[in-house]
């Protein structure tokens, strides 16, 4: 099986660094004119010195907030609609976990709009013109933690996550009579950002040896191991998958 983008332009969102940086590279790699967006600008502007694309692939990046539906249709107008988005952008936004009665309403939506209403918007964008195309791959990069209970702790973080793949499940059911899929990627726990790294951590070694034992793979994933799954889903081969979910986790269960 041999999979490759040329020709094809893909919106990564959330590509400054770990799964999004992952999946942006990759798709370069492989012929994709990549558009690379973040609201990390330093990190972003580093990310063309880690990627080499070939077969004709590109990099460009771009600053966006996903929360801002003009700044998203104005990129769309700059660069066009893509053939493939992957709303990566979202995370915790720097939170740590605190009893759900102290959690301010300003805590709750931040996390609530990078990662649900950012994909909202970015789908929402790019949807018209994937119909006049006749095709389209929507990819929404959800969590392990929309699939049962958050190792975060963040009640919000889980709760965005769960609600991206009732999002993906209603687009994919309306979008399909136009050729457009719309899957998810759930991916485990990974070390791809100073939250995390914070959260890993916080487990001491002995948590953390207990966590890798609880991998039926043994180790923790890489940002490769989650764009490997994107790369399918946005690939001919996945034309009659749509509407799913694909836990990446390293383990049988979510």
């Amino acid at each position: 099986m041999r999979i490759a983008f040329a020709g094809r332009t893909v919106l990564v969102t959330g590509a400054a660094r770990g799964i999004g940086g992952g999946i942006a590279a990759a798709f370069a790699e492989r012929g994709g004119r990549v558009i690379a967006t973040d609201v990390l600008e330093a990190e972003l502007a580093a990310l063309p010195a880690h990627v080499a694309p070939a077969g004709g692939g590109s990099l460009e990046t771009r600053r966006l907030d996903v929360t801002d539906a003009a700044a998203i249709a104005a990129l769309i107008g700059e660069t066009g609609t893509p053939d493939i988005l992957v709303h990566v952008a979202g995370g915790v936004r720097g939170q740590s976990p605190k009893p759900f009665e102290d959690v301010t309403e300003a805590e709750w939506d931040a996390i609530q709009d990078a990662n649900l209403k950012g994909a909202f918007l970015a789908a929402r964008a790019v949807v018209p013109g994937m119909k006049a195309a006749g095709r389209g791959r929507i990819v929404v990069i959800s969590s392990r933690a929309g699939l049962g209970v958050s190792r975060t702790g963040i009640q919000s973080y889980a709760t965005a996550k769960a609600a991206q793949l009732g999002l993906v499940r209603q687009l994919a059911h309306e979008l399909g009579p136009y050729g457009i899929t719309v899957n998810s990627v759930a991916p485990g726990f990974l070390r791809t950002s100073p939250d995390y790294e914070r959260q890993w951590n916080s487990y001491g070694a002995e948590g953390q040896r207990a966590m890798v034992e609880g991998i039926a793979m043994r180790r923790l994933g890489e940002p490769e191991d989650i764009a490997h799954a994107v790369l399918f889903l946005a690939s001919d081969y996945a034309s009659w998958i749509t509407g799913q979910v694909l836990p990446v986790t390293g383990s049988p269960i979510a």
